[in-house]
């Protein structure tokens, strides 16, 4: 069986069964197998899944009550390098975001998450909550002045931003406060000094934190760069978290295109309500 140049990781459960990758032009198949699956011995049928075919012929399989159901095309064509990671990323965060929420960016960076997910939690009475963090005041500028350019006085007042490490975002929230959905882009500045990343201690420490303030229903969601020294490190920080979140209180998956060793990788667990 020849391998397509497509990988799919799964962790720890998301369609509790084996999953095909087709190309019919050339007949070859890729059988993919979820990690620390909790499996009921049966496989599901042609009724509990979705099958999704792109232009490049390859096609995917969800089970209809996945959150990600109805993106398949969205996936196969970030796997395949005509989609960028922020804006699946996004995509997925509107399947899980309500107007009225409160959400956090972990890292502004230039402030594209911040402002999206703004859009999305801002209702005509502004209420929502979007809270931004970062330990370069360059990044908090930059965040600052695209939403200046971008959005009203009132929606702006709804985002607060903090100089601050993304491990210590609970410092920054009101006692008792749930969110809705934690991000993070994990690497350097785009466009800054890349000297200055995230690193696995603190990323760590964050997304343990974001584990607890997560409302069930929520997503934590990564784009993790892995094209400069140490972010295939974190990768692995954040695959061994993922690894020991339990079955039965969180969906979680990975995606990446394995012939393309420098792409980022899209990390979504969603927390089970």
């Amino acid at each position: 069986m020849l391998a397509l140049p497509l990988r799919l990781s799964l962790r720890p459960h998301l369609f509790g069964t084996q999953n095909r990758l087709v190309t019919s032009s050339s007949q070859r198949s890729v059988l993919l197998s979820p990690r620390n699956v909790s499996r009921n011995g049966s496989d599901l049928n042609a009724s509990e899944t979705g099958t999704v075919k792109t232009n490049d012929f390859v096609s995917l399989s969800l089970p209809k009550d996945s959150p990600l159901s109805g993106l398949e095309d969205l996936l196969v064509s970030f796997i395949l390098g005509k989609k960028k990671a922020t804006e699946v990323a996004h995509l997925v965060w509107k399947r899980v975001v309500q107007k009225g929420d409160t959400v956090i960016d972990a890292t502004c960076g230039n402030g594209h998450d911040t402002l999206a997910m703004l859009k999305m939690v801002a209702d005509e009475s502004c209420k929502g909550s979007v809270y931004g963090m970062d330990i370069q005041e360059v990044a908090l500028q930059k965040t600052s002045s695209l939403l200046e350019e971008s959005v009203s006085l009132n929606e702006k007042e709804l985002v607060k931003l903090f100089s601050k490490c993304h491990s210590k975002m609970h410092e920054v929230l009101p006692r008792d406060t749930c969110v809705r959905l934690v991000a993070f882009n994990l690497g350097y500045l785009p466009g800054g000094d890349k000297t200055i990343i995230t690193e696995s201690g603190t990323t760590l420490k964050a997304l343990e934190v974001a584990k607890d303030i997560l409302l069930p229903g929520g997503l934590i969601s990564l784009v993790v760069y892995v094209g400069h020294p140490g972010g295939w490190e974190e990768l692995q920080i954040v695959q061994q978290f993922v690894s020991k979140l339990s079955v039965k209180k969180w969906i979680c998956c990975e995606y990446q295109s394995s012939n393309r060793s420098w792409s980022p990788v899209l990390v979504f667990l969603f927390k089970r309500c």
